[in-house]
């Protein structure tokens, strides 16, 4: 997938953000009675590629207003380049498109009580297949009341708020998912704004598609507009917090009292989530990924919210800070050698010493390009080995360019075949 520009940076939260509500979807009578899930319209129309369904197919399903109201016996369009295939939806509100050619352009399509509902336009998959929302509009809901002055009060962060944590390779993306609730008949302003900061390292903050337009973010604060209309008002929030070892703590404090705690956690390897305000947490299963469920009482406002994340997968930084210092060690004593003129055995015996540790870092350079030629070892291990071997070998001709003590052996003198 190829992103430009600033979008780059904020689709490929929104993505991943919307990928594990989406496989939490699956497991929704499992989790009703702990977390509920946001307002369907947010996903409509989004693919999630998936592993579940066959290679180079797409199920559409097509529901009212709510994941429990599927739309039955339904025709629904897929669009494949200029041509339409069309499928009627089964018990559970799918349609499925099974054989499409990878990489044809695809849109899905359809028609609820004169309501045109489409897809984003994707790709069909080489591997795997693709699951989307097409959610209609409930008409049968209530209509809104109609618009009153506002007036001052407070809100609350509702039982739909939650925090969700994505571990990934040297960082964790985290999201925050807060349903701002006002519980009075008319609009509010607050007597002070809401305004909080996100958690000391936090990277790249940026409001997720599907926000309200009142959330804005400046660096790492973000900033909520009044006043709130009555009911819910939905902020979605991500960045990515830097992981220097295999532990990560997180502190935040919200402006207004969340009501319920819920925490989402997307398991990598071993990763533990730990708090003194979880009351329960439990492992979930759901298409093949596991997370983290866990729970706990009410926060008040400005109540620092505390979690700590373990085992985390990163990469230690000790072999790069030792090969750091040998090469500077290999330079500080080239430096001292060359200002000793006088002392011609000390250069001479100096200068074999770093055409002996020049030959070593060849035979390891060798070595190494052979692992990865036969698919031994870790990619993100080889760049990073590699760039250093190399810096340490540049560090050393340097040391040989300005040492005339004599005749210098055949580079890779004695390396491995």
């Amino acid at each position: 997938m190829i992103f430009v520009g600033f979008r780059a940076f904020v689709i490929p939260l929104s993505i991943p953000f919307l990928g594990v509500l989406g496989v939490l979807c699956v497991s929704r009578a499992q989790l009703a009675a702990q977390i509920e899930m946001p307002d369907p319209k947010q996903m409509s129309g989004i693919p999630r590629p998936v592993t579940d369904l066959p290679d180079g197919s797409v199920s559409v399903r097509l529901i009212r207003g709510s994941l429990s109201n599927n739309i039955t016996n339904h025709p629904v369009e897929l669009h494949v380049g200029s041509k339409v295939q069309t499928a009627k939806t089964d018990d559970s509100g799918r349609a499925q498109f099974d054989g499409l050619t990878a990489g044809a352009s695809l849109k899905a399509v359809a028609v609820v009580d004169g309501e045109r509902l489409e897809s984003q336009e994707f790709p069909a998959p080489a591997r795997g297949g693709v699951r989307l929302l097409l959610v209609a509009t409930d008409n049968t809901k209530k209509p809104e009341p109609a618009a009153t002055a506002p007036v001052s009060g407070q809100v609350a962060l509702g039982g739909d708020s939650r925090v969700v944590l994505e571990p990934g390779e040297e960082t964790v993306r985290m999201y925050y998912i807060l349903d701002i609730v006002n519980s009075a008949r008319a609009p509010v302003n607050l007597a002070t704004p809401f305004v909080f900061d996100m958690p000391t390292g936090a990277v790249g903050t940026t409001v997720i598609e599907g926000s309200s337009p009142q959330a804005k973010v400046s660096g790492t604060r973000v900033s909520v507009q009044g006043p709130f209309a009555p009911g819910r008002t939905s902020v979605q929030i991500g960045c990515e917090l830097p992981v220097p070892a295999d532990t990560l703590h997180v502190t935040q404090q919200f402006p207004a009292p969340l009501e319920r705690l819920a925490v989402i956690v997307k398991k990598v390897g071993a990763t533990t989530l730990s708090s003194p305000q979880i009351t329960s947490q439990r492992d979930l299963t759901a298409e093949g990924q596991t997370f983290i469920l866990a729970t706990g009482g009410a926060v008040a406002a400005g109540q620092p919210l505390v979690m700590s994340l373990g085992e985390l997968p990163h990469h230690s930084s000790a072999p790069r800070g030792i090969a750091l210092s040998l090469v500077v060690a290999i330079v500080a004593a080239g430096v001292w050698a060359s200002r000793r003129p006088g002392d011609t055995a000390a250069r001479v015996a100096e200068r074999r010493r770093l055409i002996a540790r020049r030959d070593k870092l060849f035979n390891d350079l060798v070595r190494l390009e052979r692992e990865r030629r036969t698919g031994r070892g870790d990619e993100a291990r080889y760049r990073a080995r590699r760039e250093e071997m190399v810096a340490a070998l540049e560090h050393i001709y340097g040391a040989l360019d300005g040492d005339d003590t004599g005749p210098e052996p055949a580079t890779g003198a004695g390396l491995a075949a």
